[in-house]
């Protein structure tokens, strides 16, 4: 614990601070000597349990929606430091939970900002940092031979359909090549969820800039690592084919298994985050938070089924899911220059970390992630791709 003067402490409100991230920040900041407030509403989709572990004692806790006021006009006061964590996530689930989604994420944020501007506007307020996520750039970025750097749209469903899984040039639909995606790319989701922290993201950052406080938007890539929920069919193919690898069961892979994610490391994710809380210059705008290192699905898949020495068969089904996207990879020469860090933790080594882990947690309900699937099915948000 640090013995920084009482005096100089930040009071932190890390608003779904009892989910994954939010627990691992907590934790840094205490030890930092900072006060931690932490507002959660303990969603059962994705906690096992309704109370903080033994070591965030001194946290103190508000249980509640992000979409109450009353409570989070309480979590807010004397705060001087705002990370806003709260959201549901998960694309696939996204495109048919549509108002919830919304409600959460956009009116969650709504309320917070507002009750900023019109009930404690007297409030010392340094700095607010909210979660964002990769999935407001859709595809990213890609280069094509005739037309340089472009993003393209949202791959089409004939397209899917069709087991055309790369995306086109949007110009001449051409073949293209993945390149790192820059912040200073369109904005282009191609989920609910991806719209959603879109909205969270400039809300944050537009308040922040009018009143002349930093705002940081973390655009957050596939974020992976000890502590995870294990449970929620929805989000973490880390996790999900963890529990089907345990189990023995079969671990179907969606597309070709070429698709890529850009997977980066909690430790990562939270010195990133304790970097903009700390941070002595003026920042307004978004930073990504990753590796720069693409790696596929069926790359997962096998390394999961390696480590546990796994009889699971691997499949390969040509099936998609609306919302999806092909690839992802973060410039992240800004998180480097205006943080001063660079990713510390590989996705090998990672990976081996939070099997470890994994293996040490109750095996997870094997049918969960079956439901997950024909959910989105009966919803007509699922397809098979046939080759020609």
């Amino acid at each position: 614990m640090s013995n920084k003067n009482t005096q100089s402490r930040k009071n932190v409100l890390i608003t779904g601070g009892a989910g994954f991230i939010g627990q691992r920040l907590a934790r840094a900041l205490l030890a930092q000597g900072e006060n931690v407030r932490i507002l959660d509403s303990f969603s059962p989709q994705i906690h096992a349990i309704d109370q903080l572990p033994s070591e965030l004692i001194s946290v103190e806790l508000i249980k509640a929606d992000v979409r109450d006021r009353d409570a989070m006009k309480q979590a807010l006061l004397g705060i001087d430091t705002v990370v806003h964590l709260a959201a549901e996530t998960g694309t696939g689930q996204s495109m048919y939970e549509i108002e919830r989604y919304f409600s959460v994420n956009v009116q969650g944020t709504a309320i917070l900002l507002d009750l900023l501007q019109n009930e404690l506007q007297n409030q010392q307020l340094e700095s607010l940092i909210v979660a964002s996520s990769r999935a407001v750039y859709g595809e990213g970025a890609y280069h094509c031979d005739t037309h340089g750097m472009v993003y393209p749209e949202q791959r089409s469903h004939k397209m899917l359909l069709a087991a055309q899984f790369d995306p086109v040039c949007p110009h001449c639909s051409g073949s293209l090549v993945m390149r790192e995606t820059p912040e200073e790319s369109p904005f282009k989701p191609m989920s609910m969820y991806g719209l959603t922290k879109q909205v969270q993201e400039q809300a944050i950052l537009m308040f922040a800039r009018t009143h002349g406080i930093n705002g940081f938007g973390l655009r957050y890539q596939n974020v992976y690592g000890p502590g995870q929920s294990l449970k929620n069919p929805y989000t973490g193919i880390l996790a999900v084919f963890s529990n089907l690898a345990r189990q023995g069961q079969p671990i179907e892979i969606y597309e070709d298994g070429q698709e890529s994610r850009d997977f980066v490391y909690i430790d990562d994710v939270v010195d990133a985050t304790l970097r903009c809380i700390n941070h002595k210059n003026k920042y307004v705008g978004a930073i990504n938070v990753g590796s720069g290192e693409a790696t596929s699905v069926l790359t997962v898949a096998e390394e999961i089924k390696s480590f546990f020495k796994s009889q699971s068969d691997i499949t390969i089904t040509g099936a998609f899911r609306a919302g999806d996207i092909r690839h992802n990879k973060a410039n992240t020469n800004l998180m480097e220059k205006e943080l001063g860090m660079v990713s510390s933790v590989s996705f090998k080594a990672g990976l081996k970390l939070f099997l470890e882990w994994a293996s040490e947690q109750p095996i997870e309900d094997k049918a969960a992630y079956a439901r997950s699937v024909n959910e989105l099915a009966s919803k007509g948000l699922m397809g098979i791709g046939v080759k020609a």
